[in-house]
């Protein structure tokens, strides 16, 4: 059963205030909960907690007992499994069907791969004669940051937060959690996670709230947070960077972006369009790495553009306990409405709609909820704001070209570089288009198709460093060297 009041996690404990804010469904736009917004005490204490575990078990614990709670981490969501994919779909309005792929398999498969990571990684030894004939080594050694915040989006709630907190446990730091007040819960119940598997007091803390004169500004401009992760859009990353130069905070951010699709007339047409009405729509096209640009050879753009259609139209809009569901509403009214202009735009720059471009028609209470038809547009001068900026929904704008340098110099001419797929059955040149693009991330003949060992970012303003693998424990841990002369 969903809890009706959301509270903050802080050492330990679930903590009330006196001022709280509404949690809806973006089904129906109903009022499903109540969230505990924190403020400055909250966040001051949750960082202060976070400081004495640093000092506490924690932080005298061996790496084999942490990895062992980890571990014990992961077969407890596990074992809650329904639990969180209730509460995420309850926030997210997301087909169970996708979120129970994706979204709670990997939240528990984070703690897991870097918990398997920091048992493993090796360090660097170096042997040196001295000028007085002797010697020494050198060895590097790394020990955790300190106290993370971690800055948490709405549209993989549970995903991206333990994308950050896995590897920040791992290595020994602890955290101070800001998930989107959009989507709280999940954050809230792996709190009861926590203390069911014994992770001592303080190491994982949650506070809730927005980012403006509340719990996000509190928690980025706070003195005892040493490092800063965040996934969202890149305005506020910006702020937050501006907020971490106080300080002289390492920051770790995952931006926007306006992803291109490359389709050549060779590749597997059945693979690519399956693919990209993947990468458009997945999620109501809510995730980062979608492809909002397509691009496509023109020998075959009139049939890739139709079957898109035809693929576009037969998706199901619905609610998440629906097998049948393929696409749920956006995560509010807010983002229906910032969605729904660019609709409006697209018509006004010029664009052909060759499906959707309002809202579908859902019966009784849904009516009210966030709901938006997938979209595919043509037509469109690269100049449009359509082209260029982020929308973040169910869309693409499908766009012939006639050669690789055309077709670069389009996909590469914006202010985003997060990353890209490119369909083609032709290796070499796959090879060299994947190198060309100024992305994090190249798919080739695939999206979304991810090795958690390999590192996940974004180039231009998409981003700033790297995580995934031994590039989290960059970001995660500091790296001291250790002279000994013998």
């Amino acid at each position: 059963m969903l809890a009706d009041k959301i509270l903050n996690f802080i050492d330990g404990e679930f903590v009330a205030t006196d001022k709280w804010f509404d949690n809806r469904t973006p089904i129906s736009n109903a009022v499903i909960g109540q969230v505990a917004e924190a403020g400055k005490a909250e966040v001051d204490a949750a960082v202060g907690a976070a400081r004495a575990a640093l000092k506490g078990p924690w932080g005298t614990m061996t790496l084999a007992r942490r990895v062992e709670l980890l571990e014990a981490l992961v077969a407890e969501i596990n074992n809650r499994f329904d639990e969180f994919l209730e509460a995420e779909c309850a926030d997210t309005g997301k087909p169970k069907s996708l979120a129970s792929h994706i979204d709670i398999p990997r939240g528990a498969a984070n703690f897991k791969i870097f918990a398997d990571m920091v048992k493993n990684v090796p360090s660097e030894f170096f042997e040196m004669a001295t000028p007085d004939g002797s010697s020494c080594i050198n060895y590097g050694y790394r020990g955790p940051v300190g106290v993370i915040g971690v800055i948490c989006p709405w549209n993989l709630p549970l995903l991206l937060m333990t994308w950050k907190v896995g590897p920040a446990l791992a290595c020994g730091n602890t955290v101070v959690v800001k998930p989107s007040e959009e989507t709280p819960r999940t954050a809230a119940l792996l709190g009861e996670v926590m203390n069911k598997v014994g992770i001592p007091k303080g190491v994982y803390n949650v506070v809730h709230g927005f980012g403006a004169n509340s719990a996000g500004e509190f928690l980025t401009s706070h003195p005892g947070v040493d490092a800063i992760t965040f996934t969202g859009e890149t305005r506020t990353g910006e702020i937050i960077m501006k907020a971490a130069a106080n300080g002289s905070r390492p920051v770790s951010l995952e931006m926007g972006g306006k992803n291109a699709a490359i389709v050549f007339a060779d590749c597997d047409f059945d693979a690519a369009i399956e693919g990209t009405l993947r990468s458009a729509f997945a999620n109501c096209g809510q995730v980062c790495l979608g492809t909002e640009r397509v691009y496509v050879e023109r020998p075959i753009f009139d049939k890739f553009v139709a079957a898109m259609k035809a693929g576009a139209e037969a998706m199901k809009v619905g609610v998440p306990d629906d097998p049948a569901t393929s696409m749920g509403p956006l995560i509010s009214k807010e983002h229906q409405n910032k969605v729904l202009s660019y609709y409006r735009l697209a018509v006004e720059e010029g664009a052909t709609v060759v499906s959707g471009g309002g809202v579908p028609e859902m019966a009784g209470e849904l009516s009210e909820g966030c709901w938006v038809q997938p979209t595919i547009w043509t037509g469109l001068p690269e100049s449009a704001r359509v082209i260029k900026e982020e929308i973040f929904g169910p869309c693409c704008h499908i766009a012939p070209f006639d050669t690789v340098e055309e077709v670069l110099e389009k996909a590469n001419d914006n202010q985003y570089g997060l990353a890209t797929a490119i369909w083609t059955t032709n290796v070499s040149r796959a090879h060299r288009v994947a190198q060309k693009m100024e992305v994090g991330i190249a798919w080739v003949n695939s999206w979304f198709l991810r090795d958690l060992r390999t590192p996940f970012g974004g180039s231009k303003q998409s981003g700033i460093g790297r995580e995934g693998g031994v590039h989290s424990l960059e970001f995660y841990t500091e790296l001291k060297n250790i002279c000994i002369k013998l």
